[in-house]
């Protein structure tokens, strides 16, 4: 199970966009994968048609013992989710409070893969479950709290989207400060899987945008994590999600399908998985 991180500490980056578009071509390519909004904002959540009036969510998870298992939802074929709502906020803030609280996520995912391996192995669970997961993503807030920490020590990558501008560029710096301090205190094993430029083309007639994309390729740490795919400005991705369908279904022609396709091939590649046929 491949337990991955989409985090910026800037909002408006297509972080959220990101997570879902990649969650959905996973899925699409027949990879077993669990989508979990640890965002109180709900942005994820609210895009996933079809759930139950009383969707499983980590707040319920954080606020029972039971873990994640019964907080699965379908949202599409190989593709499952755990959504996110206001109630997240003060639940993140008790977990806030536990000496472990970074052990969290790390924890609940290993409870869960035991417990789908059990149920259907005694025959006695939903059988719409899979035996385990090929993929966790986990969307995570802005503010880079409790959650986000938790997310990332469970993690073996942290992918980052990002705008080249100068806000967008300082957010950038906190994630690779935290994820030093993570790697440091926590988990060794993490890393940065990959930074990669939304809204945005190498074509693109905007100077000062190719400067700092220039001057992140160029840096002597972080220019090999630049992804060499980017995600072009397009109107089909806001329309996909106000009408909860997956990019692919709703525009598959268009310019967000083709770049977040291709940039799904090119995280398989930087993670080292085989390619699904």
């Amino acid at each position: 199970m491949r337990i991955i991180t989409f985090a910026n500490r800037k909002g408006g980056v297509g972080k959220t966009t990101s997570a879902l578009a990649i969650a959905h071509r996973l899925a699409q390519l027949g990879y077993q994968t669990l989508l979990i909004d640890a965002d109180p904002q709900g942005n994820a959540s609210s895009t996933i048609a079809d759930l139950p009036a009383v969707p499983g969510s980590l707040a319920a998870a954080l606020a029972t013992a039971n873990g994640l298992g019964p907080q699965l939802n379908a949202a599409a074929s190989n593709l499952y989710c755990v959504t996110a709502g206001e109630d997240l906020t003060r639940q993140e803030k008790l977990l806030g409070q536990e000496m472990d609280y970074g052990w969290f996520f790390r924890n609940a995912l290993q409870d869960l893969v035991t417990a789908l391996a059990g149920s259907q192995a005694l025959g006695a669970g939903d059988k719409r479950l899979p035996v385990s997961f090929d993929f966790v993503l986990i969307d995570t807030s802005p503010y880079l709290g409790t959650l986000a920490v938790s997310a990332m020590v469970a993690s073996e990558a942290v992918f980052i989207p990002l705008q080249p501008n100068y806000f967008n560029s300082e957010g950038l710096t906190k994630v690779v400060e935290m994820v030093g301090v993570i790697r440091r205190n926590f988990n060794p094993h993490l890393r940065i899987g990959g930074i990669f430029f939304t809204k945005y083309a190498r074509t693109y007639r905007k100077a000062l945008h190719h400067q700092y994309a220039r001057a992140l390729e160029a840096d002597p740490m972080l220019g090999k994590l630049v992804m060499q795919q980017t995600i072009r400005e397009n109107v089909a991705l806001d329309e996909s999600q106000a009408g909860q369908q997956a990019i692919y279904d709703w525009a598959p022609t268009s310019n967000g399908a083709a770049d977040y396709r291709a940039l799904t091939e090119e995280f398989l590649t930087r993670l080292n998985v085989p390619h699904a046929a």
